[in-house]
């Protein structure tokens, strides 16, 4: 069997402060104030994105679509609000759109030609 008497003992925070030293907040009167709903707190916690006329939009209601593979790139901010302004009118996922418009795109080519 092991011999655990060898092992030293961890030090202990000490004795707690006596209660004049400590916080009042215990007596205080608990007030509960409702959260702002959740774009609110994303707008306020990143005004940058909450500009005039900008909704800012979670990400919460997105589905599962089997899709792997992360496809990332830089856009201005007028094709982002307008790119997310169609998804949402049409109720497509931001992929759905960005592959509608690439089957739009070769049609268009595949015209030209």
């Amino acid at each position: 069997m092991a011999d655990l008497s060898k092992l030293k003992r961890r030090s202990t925070l000490g004795a707690p402060p006596p209660p004049a030293e400590a916080s009042s907040n215990l007596e205080a009167a608990e007030i509960a104030v409702p959260a702002p709903p959740p774009a609110e707190r994303i707008a306020a916690a990143i005004p940058s994105l909450a500009g005039p006329g900008r909704r800012v939009r979670d990400g919460r209601s997105a589905r599962r679509t089997g899709r792997t593979v992360q496809f990332a790139t830089r856009v201005t901010p007028d094709f982002d609000e307008q790119f997310r302004a169609i998804a949402e009118r049409d109720r497509l996922l931001h992929v759905e759109l960005l592959e509608k418009s690439l089957s739009a795109y070769e049609r268009s080519r595949h015209l030209g030609e």
